[in-house]
This record gives structure tokens, sequence and C-alpha cells, in this order.
């Protein structure tokens, strides 16, 4: 069976060019629910194992204080941006019933159990692909939440989101020493995947910016803001210079 989706995942990158764009780049554009707006992107929460983002945080103002509203890719599918405005496939409604988790990190597992069950949607950390039983989240509107009594529920496993607003300014370690620190995330339009790194090397001014697959960190530690990485520092000065740009075809 995990041959079939991993054939999907890859069939579907045929189908379409992988455009990366740059996380920096969406802070603040306006979210916009079917029936109203409901705020503006103020985070994203990444999952550190698999490097896919799980949740966008919006920034409600005074229409839900003091709560943290998290929006998942199931209910924007492809990221697609009207001007500066994400579109949610959801209602104002849906949004204010769905479980508080407060106002703060971390994000756990019996939230996130409890958050996929109310609108609906698979457990990403159930399968092999990037979602699960699929590379890429869903794009129709949510079904009915499903009932605990219809099935054993999954084993809780911790969850590893982090802020992409924290890891952003985190230190660079390579194999042979610190260099420069990380200033962007790029992501994959349609899977919302994280691709690359951009690392601003040497001064924080002046020093130019590069871009390394994730595929080559090792492991971060947020204990020490820094992102471990399996390349010397040679190998991250001569990689692809990154431009400024808000999309970048992969080829």
């Amino acid at each position: 069976m995990a041959s079939v989706y991993f054939w999907i995942i890859f069939v579907s990158r045929i189908e379409h060019k992988i455009m990366l764009r740059s996380i920096k780049q969406l802070y603040g554009d306006k979210l916009g629910a079917s029936d109203g707006e409901i705020g503006h992107v103020k985070d994203f929460y990444f999952d550190d194992q698999n490097w896919g983002i799980r949740y966008v945080v919006a920034d409600t103002g005074s229409w839900l204080t003091g709560r943290l509203v998290l929006i998942s890719p199931h209910s924007l599918g492809r990221l697609v941006q009207a001007g500066k405005v994400l579109r949610v496939n959801l209602t104002r409604k849906q949004i204010e019933n769905s479980p508080s988790m407060g106002s703060h990190l971390p994000v756990g597992r019996q939230f996130e159990e409890a958050y996929h069950e109310y609108y609906g949607w698979p457990y990403y950390w159930q399968g092999d692909a990037l979602w699960g039983m699929s590379g890429v989240p869903m794009m129709e509107l949510p079904s009915p939440p499903p009932s605990r009594a219809s099935g054993s529920p999954p084993q809780c496993k911790d969850a590893h989101l982090r802020s992409t607003l924290a890891v952003n300014g985190y230190h660079l370690q390579t194999s042979d020493g610190p260099l420069g620190h990380v200033c962007d995330f790029m992501m994959d339009d349609q899977t919302w995947g994280i691709g690359q790194l951009v690392i601003k090397t040497g001064h924080r001014l002046s020093g130019k910016e590069v871009q390394i697959p994730v595929c080559n960190v090792e492991r971060i530690s947020y204990e020490e803001s820094t992102v471990y990485v399996h390349l010397t520092s040679e190998a991250v000065e001569h990689s692809p210079a990154h431009f400024a740009d808000a999309m970048a075809e992969v080829v």
C-alpha cells in the first residue's frame, strides 16, 4: 500500500512545477474565511521531523482575544494568494467553535487529535506520506466530525511542532564551525512542505543569502538556538544564491 501512495506523490510532483514560496513574505497576509475576514498571518508551525507546515497561526485581533487560532492547510489547499489574502475554506463559526489550545506553544498531541476530529480531517502523523496517506493536504470541504466510538483512537506520539518565527535567526552550525544564521524558509506551494532553508552568511547586514536543502539538517537545538547541518562551511558558502523573490521554481 505504501508503494501506491509513493507513486501518487511521485506522479503529482511530475504534473506540477514545484514552486517554492518565501515564508517570510507571507507574514501579515490577511486570512479570509468563506463569510468574512478572520485576521492575518502571524506565524507558521512546522513539523521538524518531516518539514511540513502543519498550521498557519492567525492573529484574530479583537475577534477571539487571548486565544491562539490555528488554521490547517487542509482548509487552504494549494497556497494561492488573492492579492495579499489567503482564502480559508471554513466559516467564522466553525473556527470560533473549534477546540481551543490557549495562547502559546507547545501544541500537544491531545489538542491535535481533538482539532482533527472536530474538522473530520485525517491525522498527518499516521502514514508514510507528508500528510499521512497523501502527499498534499485535502482541498474539499471537511466532513462531519468522526465519533471516537467508531474506531480506536490513534497512538499518541509527541508532536514536533516549531515556530518559523522562533527559528528565524537561529545560528547555523556546519560540520567544521558556525556560519551565519537562518533568515527564511522556502515552502512548496502545493504540498506545504519546507524544501529549503535560507541562510545568511557573514555579517547580518552585509552577508549574502544562500539556500540549502532541509535534507542536510542534522537536528535543531532549541536550547542553543542553533541548526546543525551535515555540510562544511565551504559547501554552504557555495550553495545556490537566494534572491528576495516571493516565488522560485525548482527544476
